[in-house]
């Protein structure tokens, strides 16, 4: 699964912000990676962008990865690298939004064996993945690593 078409996010956020502490129902939701949207701020336009893409947890933390895309970079990505605040945004049978800050993953001995976990899970090569594919680790306040277990 992939990140899809961008679409402009002037709705107002939905009425599902966790209040205080993380829910169980929440706690939950993050232990298995499917998918999702996040929203980032336009690094030019400076306008939300939502867009629907998978998320991975991998010994607890979050992980936003893509289909190796040799050919050009991902809006996302850039917006993130210009902005790393975000809106991780919970849908299907739980539903919130997360305020979230992303960490941009290029260094590719910290890269490697997350993206070949990802690649196994996608049934890909992680060599070309490695090479072409995004990565992001996620950050969610009241998300803790020591949590997901």
């Amino acid at each position: 699964m992939v990140a899809r078409a961008t679409i402009k996010a002037d709705e107002p956020p939905s009425q599902h912000l966790p209040k205080g502490p993380m829910t169980p129902d929440i706690l939950r939701a993050l232990r298995h990676g499917h998918a999702i949207d996040i929203t980032t701020t336009g690094r030019i336009t400076g306008q939300p962008r939502r867009i629907e893409i998978v998320f991975h947890n991998l010994d607890g933390r979050i992980y936003i990865s893509g289909i190796p895309n040799p050919v050009r970079q991902r809006a996302w990505l850039l917006n993130l690298a210009a902005d790393p605040n975000m809106t991780f945004h919970l849908k299907g049978p739980v539903k919130a939004d997360l305020a979230a800050t992303a960490r941009v993953i290029n260094d590719p001995d910290e890269r490697r064996p997350i993206i070949e976990r990802i690649a196994q899970i996608w049934h890909r090569d992680p060599v070309v993945m490695q090479a072409h594919s995004p990565l992001i680790e996620v950050t969610i306040p009241g998300y803790e690593v020591a949590s997901a277990a």
